[in-house]
């Protein structure tokens, strides 16, 4: 299974609007996917689709099994919620780890692709889920601040996990100059570290995205074809045939790879 974690440096910039979005794009590629919410204590992505999970994965902790915490969203697209209860899971002890890894392993074999909507910032379970991701998405506004906190979450990844590889999403835009932006923000990060930056697509600010908001309801499911709908295809044929033409292999061999690896210490990455 493969793992895409969609982070940004900074709020706001409709990240988990992406993630939902893509899941969609994806699930229409024939692909099984799961979305885990990893905004502890700020998941929303239940909101999105207008569903109320059915537990949380901080109900682990409490005696539910890690499949019935799982909330079927659409088809080919379920969810683990996130919850308050999740940041419990930086303070599990050995025993309770294990039973969780355990439980997760199981579930990885189910799916084709995990997205995982981090939280924004720099926190440390926002760097550790995107270090043991196969693919990290940053999303970047054209507000200045967004270039900065966006660099701060790459310099970090790059100097604490030893990222090299990210691709960068443009949102909010007001006009079609993603490509253009991408130019300027690339040029600066690569002067300063030694990362490869890829461009995957520029969403400009579309009212239907925000109405479907408003409505809780997504406008992947929605019969009117968009500009926005067209991007989100475009990116998930192009995730899925990277996965397809890349193996495994060139996973860094210190990598904790697969799902599980979620629940392991944030420390134990170098």
């Amino acid at each position: 299974m493969k793992i895409v974690a969609i982070s940004s440096g900074k709020g706001g910039v409709g990240k988990t609007t992406v993630t939902c979005q893509l899941a969609l794009a994806l699930a229409e590629q024939d692909k099984k996917i799961l979305i885990v919410d990893g905004d502890l204590g700020l998941a929303n992505v239940d909101i999105h689709f207008g569903v109320r999970p059915l537990a949380h994965i901080g109900d682990v902790l409490n005696g539910k099994s890690m499949a019935s915490c799982i909330t079927p969203l659409l088809s080919n697209v379920d969810l683990i919620a996130g919850g308050s209860g999740l940041v419990e899971l930086t303070r599990l002890n050995a025993f309770q780890r294990r039973e969780v890894i355990n439980q997760v392993q199981d579930l990885q074999f189910q799916y084709d692709i995990a997205l995982i909507d981090t939280a924004s910032g720099i926190y440390d379970h926002v760097l550790h889920l995107n270090a043991i991701a196969d693919e990290c998405i940053v999303v970047v506004t054209p507000d200045p601040s967004s270039f900065a906190d966006a660099y701060a979450l790459i310099k970090v990844l790059h100097q604490k996990y030893k990222l090299q590889n990210f691709k960068i999403l443009f949102n909010h835009l007001r006009s079609n100059n993603g490509a253009h932006l991408f130019v300027k923000f690339s040029e600066v990060v690569e002067k300063f570290l030694s990362v490869r930056l890829s461009y995957i697509g520029g969403l400009q600010y579309d009212e239907h995205i925000v109405r479907a908001q408003q409505q809780q309801r997504l406008i992947m499911r929605q019969n009117q074809e968009t500009l926005s709908q067209q991007i989100f295809k475009h990116i998930a044929v192009e995730l899925v045939a990277d996965d397809e033409f890349n193996s495994y292999s060139n996973r860094k061999a210190s990598q904790n790879v697969g799902l599980e690896a979620i629940f392991r210490p944030a420390s134990g990455h170098a």
